[in-house]
């Protein structure tokens, strides 16, 4: 999604510089003023700023609803104390359907059979969250490790970085 607004935006930049050059070279209805060409352009412009905005406000509204959802589901664990520490992300990638995952380990530090819950935040090269899931990894044997793999919720363009950011033993 961020590389299409990237691009809108890329998009929008090369209507502008068309616009100016058209208008630099001459063209105009024979009395100097600016021809329907620059019209155009500036027509094309204003619509593709507004189908950036339009695409940023999608990705933003995507990104908030997975924050809900993975709030509702961390809200569900009972019992559940702080295992962050006891959580690990491997590398992020794209699946074959093309949506993002990433591998989740955890480390059941206490004696007896315990699950996990790990929310795992993804996030643009700028830092800004454009999706969250929670993975719950189950039945993790007592002093033994778990693994899982968090899948985004929609398909996601550009650089992707994961964190953690609640995990849960209970």
């Amino acid at each position: 999604m961020m590389a299409a607004v990237a691009w809108m935006r890329g998009a929008a930049g090369v209507v502008v510089l068309s616009a100016v050059a058209l208008g630099a070279v001459g063209c105009s209805d024979g009395e100097g003023t600016p021809s329907g060409a620059v019209s155009s352009a500036a027509s094309a412009v204003k619509s593709a700023g507004e189908a950036v905005s339009s695409a940023a406000a999608e990705a933003s509204r995507a990104a908030e609803s997975a924050a809900a959802v993975a709030k509702d589901k961390l809200a569900g664990v009972k019992d559940g104390v702080d295992a962050k520490d006891e959580t690990s992300l491997g590398p992020v990638t794209t699946d074959a359907d093309g949506y993002t995952t990433v591998p989740v380990t955890v480390q059941n530090t206490d004696d007896a059979t315990k699950s996990f819950a790990v929310q795992v935040e993804l996030k643009d090269e700028a830092g800004n969250l454009i999706d969250t899931v929670v993975v719950t990894i189950t039945n993790v044997a007592g002093k033994g490790t778990g693994q899982g793999t968090a899948r985004s919720t929609h398909k996601l363009s550009g650089t992707v970085t994961a964190q953690t950011g609640t995990a849960l033993r209970y």
